[in-house]
């Protein structure tokens, strides 16, 4: 039986298939930012690399949850 992913992994299919990047390299790139607040990474995203919201958002916010808060 397969688990239902729920929360911001949810979108990260959707977010490989329309940016053409893995997951890992947008994990990377937030890591590798001297930016360090949720809106900021959203907001750098967003600016730099032509993700929506929805998507900026779930990334930040699952790469944070990863690194504890960051």
């Amino acid at each position: 039986m397969t688990d239902t992913v729920k929360g911001p992994a949810s979108y990260f299919p959707s977010i490989e298939k329309k940016y053409g990047r893995p997951i890992a390299e947008w994990k990377d790139l937030i890591r590798s930012s001297p930016l360090t607040k949720h809106m900021e990474l959203v907001n750098w995203l967003k600016a730099e690399h032509g993700l929506g919201h929805g998507h900026a958002n779930a990334l930040v916010a699952h790469t944070l949850a990863e690194a504890g808060g960051k």
